[in-house]
């Protein structure tokens, strides 16, 4: 059953792109999955669905230096 309120299909359209977002996850920007991310770890349907959007917002944010360094190196060596 959804946590939602059945008159407004707002906030059940939203999880439901969010869901869309993770599934295809390699195909998205890390900014939107963040995004999804946030939507799901406040509004999931169960606590673990609630509880692996955050993990993978942990995973999303730990690979962020390491994008930010690769860029570096990259525009080192373009020079």
């Amino acid at each position: 059953m959804s946590r939602f309120d059945r008159t407004s299909a707002w906030p059940a359209d939203r999880v439901a792109e969010a869901r869309a977002v993770i599934a295809d996850a390699a195909h998205h920007s890390d900014h939107l999955i963040r995004l999804a991310c946030a939507v799901l770890s406040a509004h999931g349907e169960t606590l673990t669905e609630r509880e692996e959007a955050q993990r993978l917002l942990v995973v999303i944010d730990a690979r962020r230096p390491v994008l930010r360094a690769q860029r570096e190196d990259q525009a080192r060596s373009a020079r």
